[in-house]
Formats: structure tokens, sequence, C-alpha cells
């Protein structure tokens, strides 16, 4: 199992990513399992990141990196965000669950229907061309082992997001059987988007 890191520039505004605090973030890549149809939206569930697998980078999460920081989020009030494609100025909904478990960290969210990318992501999503999951995090505390691998053992989780790249090609999309009818919605809506988008470039290249 691969997995990837990124660094996360500035957002705009911040100065320093959406840590604030003028460290960048970093990501890491997966694909969630299970997607469903609910009543603002779109459900999806899976893991956005694996305990003790080593990254192209060297680097590896040891269980227990995130829970002191779901801890502060709870603490404070706050929730960790659902963003499309890490972009802070683009959150598509909410995610209800983030936890840990003995495998990895595991989030289970809902993509809202009210809101206008988070309708492109489903249908993407419906399409086949959206199916990764990525965090944005900061390193707290990391050590080396003897292969020169980076032990992440603190992580301050900040947003997971909806990828067009994910790098964990183990981790699989499940689709469940309700998903189907909602599925082929999805993708007659894109369908549609597509024959709107062509009408307005042919509308403007005649004008």
């Amino acid at each position: 199992m691969q997995m990837d890191i990124m660094n996360l520039g500035p957002a705009p505004g911040s100065g320093g990513g959406l840590s604030g605090d003028g460290r960048e973030l970093e990501h890491k890549f997966a694909r969630f399992e299970d997607v469903t149809d609910v009543k603002d939206g779109v459900e999806i569930s899976g893991y956005a990141s694996f305990f003790g697998d080593a990254d192209q980078g060297g680097d590896v999460v040891l269980a227990g990196a995130y829970a002191e920081s779901l801890k502060t989020v709870a603490a404070a009030g706050r929730s960790i965000k659902m963003l499309w494609q890490h972009d802070p100025a683009q959150p598509i909904g909410v995610w209800d669950e983030v936890r840990e478990d003995a495998r990895g960290l595991w989030v289970k969210g809902r993509i809202l229907s009210s809101v206008a990318k988070g309708r492109e992501a489903a249908a993407l999503i419906a399409a086949g061309a959206i199916d990764g999951l990525s965090i944005g995090y900061r390193t707290v505390k990391a050590s080396k082992n003897t292969k020169g691998q980076r032990l992440l053992s603190q992580l301050e989780l900040w947003e997971v997001s909806l990828v067009t790249f994910p790098m964990q090609p183990t981790a699989r999309v499940a689709a469940k059987a309700d998903w189907i009818a909602t599925g082929e919605a999805l993708r007659e809506m894109a369908a549609a988007l597509e024959e709107a988008r062509i009408g307005l470039t042919q509308r403007g290249d005649a004008s």
C-alpha cells in the first residue's frame, strides 16, 4: 500500500495554510468506501488515513496519532472541515463522524446538495471521476526509525477533502445498493451540466 504526502502552500489571507501559524499542512490520500443517498445530499464513508503503512516519502502514521487533535476539536465545539480539493474557500459538506480505530482514521459525512460545488462533486462521484479522500494535517510529533522512516505519532488534523488523485490503490469504493438509482440520476445531471456548458460556450463564440 502506498501513500503520498504533499505540502499545501499558504491559503489566501491566512499567511500559512489552514493552520494559520506560518507552518504548512501536509496531505495524505485514500479512497472512500461507501456512497449512499440521503435526504439532504450524498453520504460517503471510508478510511482517510491508514496506520502503519509507509508512504512514498518514508512516513508512517502511528496508531493514536489523531487522538489528541480530535479531542481538542470536540472540546472546542468545532468540526473537521469537508473541502473540495483542499480549497478552504470551497466547503462542500459536513463530516458527521471522524474517529480512529485499529486500522486508521475513519470518516463519514454528507456532501450537501444545497451547495453548488457539492452537487458537482456528487455528479463526479456517480460518474466515477472522483473517488478519493485526502487529509490536511500538521505534524506535531515525529521521530525516525532505523530505516530512516519518519514515524508520525501526533498530528493536528484540519480537514478531509474530496480529491481527484487518491494514492492508496488497495482502498476501494464500495457503492451501496440504494446508491445505484441515485447514481443514474446524478450521471444524467452531469450530462445536463455538460450540455449546458457547451451551449454557453457556443453562444459565447457566436457573439
